[in-house]
Order: structure tokens, then sequence, then C-alpha cells
């Protein structure tokens, strides 16, 4: 529920209740949504969604259990619902919100892509799982494809043109450092294990449009972009690396504004954990950087968790909007996490927040906000609004409707597979090879021989050449050049594109 500025999270409890509201001038300053499995947050998740819809801001929020569907569906008056708005001071009126699905596999939304260019070594060495060593030869990869003027775009670029760089790993080991064939040898396996869970479907053509997540519907709502994500996690490492590879495009591709009225989008990242387990340090330095620039750009960022723990210290420290559901106290990592979670907040004289952490109900939690001079809010408990669309699952035949209505349903249905690294290196290995096998001949022979015959003036037999005849080492130096001098003009655009997160340097 949005009104005059703000988002009603809930209403606090005790003895003075007070509406507990984000305000949509400081929700791009990100967030935390934390709780044990089973205390609210993907109810607290809908209703911020629903709220920031309704202020005309776009949503996108993964969803890893297919919970989040609801939010398309006009709600069903559930009598507990009913009876919290009641108790809250209002009454309760049921809504739908507009949603665009996504999906990486294309079964239960509009298939999402990328480009191998686009997600640049440092991601793509994260999905694969490579040691430093091998992810130093993937950005050597991705250098000679950028000189050579080769577009990388899919797994088999990718292949090939690690392929092209273990052939002329001599040469190519002079000029960068080396390049081992061990090496080159161990990517091409932990692709076709990535093909083999699937996570070649994610790259390629169509790439996703950025602009294409921030929209409003007619009335002015912002769109909610929802991920299907059930399937996702069952390789867990694409997924994070994703979600990492979108949040950099975001940054990369918006305008700076500063600190509008509301923000341009609001990115949920469930299950957060998986963003940060395993990474390396120059990973984590870099969301970092992101998380803390981005909200200049007009996008808040909030974690969805359920140990506050399972976020680093640097990126926790941004979080100014928090929402702590019920933790349980069993083991000393959970006494840990209770009290880590309870000391991030601006302490309510009224109760120990520690105690009150591991006592709250489903539904309630530990709500503290940006007030209006970017200050934390004394922390309040909460009762959490009811959600006004449905809450859980849509079937899929309400699915497949909003699918098929959807107006991005033809721009990202078919793929698109134009000439790339594979096509252009398997023309240069067709050039250099002779139409016909010469003729049984002493000396050198073969393409060396020619090669040799070219740059001594000669034809092999004496005889002069044909005027606009080409030597072979001609056609091959000019597929090159013409190659050259089709993609130059992208390569530059495309080490932009690898910005940040996709970088092929360390910063």
């Amino acid at each position: 529920m949005a009104n005059d500025g703000f988002v009603l999270i809930g209403v606090s409890t005790g003895e003075d209740p007070e509406p507990q509201e984000l305000m949509l001038r400081l929700a791009n300053r990100h967030g935390l949504v934390a709780g044990a499995t089973g205390t609210g947050k993907t109810v607290t998740l809908q209703v911020l969604a629903e709220g920031l819809s309704a202020a005309g801001v776009s949503v996108f929020a993964s969803d890893i259990k297919g919970d989040l569907s609801g939010i398309s569906q006009l709600g069903d008056g559930k009598p507990a619902f009913v009876n919290r708005a009641k108790e809250l001071g209002f009454d309760y009126k049921a809504d739908r919100f507009p949603v665009i699905f996504w999906d990486l596999f294309g079964e239960q939304g509009h298939r999402v892509r990328a480009t191998i260019s686009e997600m640049g070594p440092l991601l793509l060495a994260r999905l694969l799982e490579l040691n430093d060593t091998q992810e130093g030869v993937l950005n050597i990869v991705f250098r000679v494809a950028d000189e050579q003027g080769l577009l990388l775009l899919d797994l088999k670029d990718l292949r090939a043109i690690l392929t092209f760089v273990s052939d002329n790993a001599k040469d190519i080991t002079a000029k960068y450092g080396n390049v081992s064939k061990l090496s080159i040898g161990t990517i091409q396996r932990r692709l076709l294990v990535l093909e083999n869970q699937k996570g070649d479907e994610f790259f390629g053509e169509p790439a996703l449009d950025i602009n294409d997540l921030l929209h409003v519907d007619a009335s002015g709502r912002g769109i909610v972009n929802i991920l299907a994500a059930d399937k996702l996690m069952d390789n867990p490492r694409l997924y994070a690396t994703f979600l990492l590879w979108l949040l950099s495009s975001l940054f990369e591709a918006l305008p700076e504004v500063g600190d509008p009225d509301k923000p341009k989008l609001v990115f949920f990242f469930d299950e957060a954990h998986l963003l940060f387990d395993g990474a390396p340090k120059a990973l984590l330095d870099s969301v970092e950087r992101v998380v803390r620039l981005i909200r200049s750009k007009g996008v808040g960022v909030y974690f969805v968790t359920q140990n506050p723990l399972d976020v680093p210290d640097s990126v926790l420290g941004q979080l100014g909007n928090r929402a702590q559901h019920a933790l349980r106290a069993f083991t000393p990592r959970d006494q840990k996490a209770v009290r880590a979670a309870a000391d991030t907040f601006r302490q309510n004289p009224t109760f120990n927040a520690a105690r009150v952490i591991t006592e709250l109900s489903v539904g309630e939690a530990l709500v503290s906000v940006l007030e209006d001079k970017g200050t934390p809010s004394i922390v309040q408990r909460t009762l959490v609004a009811p959600p006004a669309a449905r809450v859980g699952p849509i079937t899929a035949q309400e699915r497949q409707a909003l699918i098929d209505t959807s107006p991005f349903k033809s721009k990202y249905a078919n793929v698109i597979d134009r000439e790339s690294a594979f096509e252009l290196l398997q023309k240069r290995t067709e050039a250099s090879v002779p139409d016909e096998a010469p003729p049984a001949q002493s000396g050198l022979g073969g393409i060396l021989g020619s090669v040799v015959d070219d740059l001594m003036g000669g034809g092999g037999s004496g005889k002069g050449r044909r005027r606009g005849s080409q030597t072979l080492s001609e056609r091959v130096i000019g597929n090159v050049a013409s190659s050259a001098a089709r993609t130059i003009g992208t390569q530059i655009g495309r080490a932009i594109l690898r910005g940040v997160l996709g970088s092929m340097s360390r910063q």
C-alpha cells in the first residue's frame, strides 16, 4: 500500500501504535528482509513490491518457490488478512498488479539471455569455478577475441576461441604470458558440465534489454518483473552469477539521477547468501562498489535472506531499510546471528531487541527505516500489513495467459544466431585449406611453399599470375583483414558493456 510518497510496511505494536512506512525518496538507499524459514519474509517482500508498484516504481524479484507469482492475481480476502487490516486500522481491499514473468530456461516466462562478451571473464570464471591460473587464461582469451574482432555470443563461440588460443599458444604466450593447454582443457571441460546443466541456454541472443525491466502500465503502476527460479536453484551458482550480471548491467546502462523522488527500480535478491558464498575478494569488492554507487542511478537493492550474517559487513552496512523476522537461537552461530541483527538497529529503550527477535510470531517483524534526514528510525516491533493481491503460486494456465498477452512475447521468443567467433574462425580455417590437393613436387610445397613463392614474387612454376588472381596467403590475409574491419566498431562497445562486474581487469 502506497500513499503520499510512502509504502506502508505495517503498524507498530505497543502503547502508541504508529505506521511503519518506507519513504519512497529514500527507497534507493537499499534494504534487508531477513528471518528464518516460515516467519513471513515472502509476505513482507510482496507487501513492499505491491506498494512500490502502486507508486509507479518498477520491481524485479526472483521467485524461488513460485509464491510471489500470486501478486498478478486479485486477492481472495482471506479472513486472516481481513482481520489483520482491521487490527491495523484500515479496511482490506483486494487488488492485483501488472507482472512480467522471466525464466532463464524459457518455460515459465520470457527467456532471459546474455552474451558471453557481456558476461565477461570475472563472472564467467566464478560460474565455471576456475582457479586463479585458469581465470588468468580466460582473461587472455577474451583479450585475444577483442583484438581479433571476434564476437563471443554463445558457448560455441567461446569453445572456438579457446581452440584458436590453444592452437596458437606459443605466439599468444610470448605476448600475454603463459597459456597452458592444460588450463584450456580444464575450461573446456567445465563448459561441458555447464552445458549438461542447461547453463548454455542462458548464453546467446537476443540478450535481455535492461530497459524492458523499467516500465509502467497504462494506469501508471510499475511493472513487477518476476524471475521464475525454482528450477534455476538446481544450479545456484548460475542463479547467483545471473543476478550479479543483471545488477552490473543496470549499473552500466542507467544514467546518473542523484536522489529522485522515487526509484526507477527496486531489485530484490532472494537467497542472498548464494551471491556471496565462495566469491573471490575481487568479486566481493566489485559487488560492494556497485551496491554503494547504484543508488545514484535510481536503483534500490534489497537482500532477502535467512540470516543477516549471510551478507558481508561491507554490504550490510549500506542497507538502511530493514525488516527482521524471527530468528531461532538453537546453536552458537544462531545466537551470534541474533545478536548481530539486534546490534544493527537503532535501539528502542522499551524492549530488548535480541530477545524480541526470538519471540516474533509469523507476520511480525522488527522494522527500522530511514527517516527524512537519512538516519535510521528507532526499531519498532511491527505487525506486517496484509498483501492486497493473492498470496501463493498461480496456476500454469494463469501464468501462460499472462505470458501470451505480454508485450515482450515476440521479442524474446526466438534465438538469433548471427555471425560471430565460431563462424569467422571456421571461415578462416576453410580459407587456409587449398581447394585441390597440389601435385607432388620437390622443395617446400603445400601452403608454406605457396606463401614463400608469393613473398618471392613468383607463381611457383615461373609463370606470371593472371591479373586479379590471388594467392592463398593473400586470401587468408584478406579474410582476416575484412573480418577485423567488420567488427572493429564493436570492440570498444563490448569492453564497455563488460563493465564493473564483467571487466577484464580486477580493480
